[in-house]
């Protein structure tokens, strides 16, 4: 007997600043569309479209139907209507790549910050692979044990600012909302590290015809840094660019370095 079809969940979509230049841009797990207020607010050419991923922000819960890539991949692309520039951080840029993959037509660039497509560097550093899953084995035990609280606490202390707000220090409406958010993390795996849709086979990559901005942090994982290099070997078309003293949360850490590094980048097309 066939599943039933999960029905659309809309999503919320807010927008910062009033430049000629559209962009797309894609949260990171346990954000909101929010984060991206600090970057738009240095890009007075540009106008950007920040949706909510589904348990984030303003969006509803999901409804644990389907495959999580999949059903985001669903809800975004209403606002995919035109040719805009794609930018995507961290689980964000895997949404956002398959956006380009899959619908090129509507992409003018791609610019992927901090991606974790761990697929890409998989089988060719097992080591790097094996060192994550070590470091994130107290976060998957506190998944598995119900206590999302605690696992919040700990997917931040890992990929959150370093230099940030302690957990205890966070407003309790924020620790709630990474609370919330924290629960997809599970649902993201089999596009994380498995490549459910299919970006990773052979050829994928190398059709991408677009230009691709390739962003990290120096102070992240080594794991985030082996896939912008996997990435870049791929692509026809792409920068691999380093942050100087930024780690994974770059583009709300660092919103000018940012800014300057994805003006120059998009200079290179016409609006």
């Amino acid at each position: 007997m066939n599943a039933p079809m999960a029905i659309p969940q809309p999503i919320h979509c807010r927008s910062f600043g009033r430049g000629p230049r559209k962009v797309l841009a894609l949260h990171c797990t346990i954000a909101h569309s929010g984060a991206w207020r600090g970057l738009a607010g240095q890009m007075e050419e540009a106008e950007f479209h920040c949706p909510d991923m589904l348990c984030h922000g303003r969006s509803p819960d999901w409804d644990g139907q389907g495959d999580f890539h999949d059903r985001m991949t669903e809800a975004i692309l209403p606002y995919l209507s035109e040719p805009v520039d794609i930018v995507g951080h961290s689980f964000g840029a895997t949404l956002a790549l398959r956006l380009a993959v899959e619908h090129p037509d509507l992409v003018r660039s791609l610019t992927l910050i901090e991606s974790i497509h761990f697929g890409v560097v998989r089988k060719q550093e097992p080591q790097l692979m094996a060192d994550q899953q070590e470091s994130s084995a107290p976060f998957r035990a506190a998944v598995e044990a119900g206590d999302y609280e605690l696992a919040a606490r700990l997917f931040n202390r890992g990929w959150g600012d370093r230099d940030g707000a302690r957990w205890e220090e966070m407003p309790e409406s924020t620790r709630a909302a990474m609370t919330r958010g924290v629960r997809i993390v599970p649902a993201c795996s089999p596009a994380v590290f498995d490549d459910r849709p299919g970006l990773l086979r052979p050829g994928v990559l190398e059709g991408v015809r677009m230009p691709v901005l390739l962003l990290r942090g120096a102070r992240t994982a080594p794991a985030v840094a082996a896939v912008n290099d996997a990435f870049a070997r791929r692509f026809p078309d792409a920068e691999n660019v380093v942050v100087p003293t930024a780690g994974h949360m770059l583009p709300v850490t660092h919103p000018q370095e940012t800014a300057a590094q994805l003006r120059r980048f998009l200079a290179r097309g016409a609006v």
